[in-house]
């Protein structure tokens, strides 16, 4: 039977959004405060779901501890008190917004799960405002 397990993170971020192919003016107008040259930072929460099936020897879907590894790995020792914009190359040619870092945390993590597993991403950029991936 497939079964889910999800482990909680936290990380903390400095970012601007900003489209450089725009003025100064649009850029303004379409991510307010969120485009303010000196950047800004959020407290992320992170729930990266993996989905598979039951082990029958060890009763897992996957040994957590392994997973937190792997978190630790592609999202905290990468983003956490960094400025994602000028520290982080998944980053420099991409805007850092919640949808794109979920997608990016996505991708980061996938590529070390074990076979056969599924996973999903929940990044809450605020408590209001929160990207899933895939959705």
């Amino acid at each position: 039977m497939r079964t889910a397990i999800i482990r909680k993170e936290h990380f903390n971020a400095a970012h601007r959004l900003h489209n450089s192919n725009w003025s100064e003016a649009k850029n303004k107008e379409v991510f307010g405060k969120c485009n303010n040259p000196n950047f800004h930072g959020h407290n992320y929460q992170l729930e990266v779901k993996v989905i598979g099936d039951v082990d029958p020897e060890t009763g897992y879907v996957m040994d957590v501890k392994v997973l937190k590894s792997i978190i630790r790995k592609n999202v905290l020792e990468r983003y956490d008190h960094k400025n994602l914009n000028l520290d982080v190359s998944d980053f420099k040619n991409l805007n850092p917004t919640v949808e794109n870092i979920a997608q990016v945390v996505y991708t980061n993590i996938l590529k070390d799960l074990p076979e056969g597993l599924e996973l999903k991403i929940r990044l809450y950029e605020t408590e209001r405002n929160i990207a899933e991936y895939p959705a």
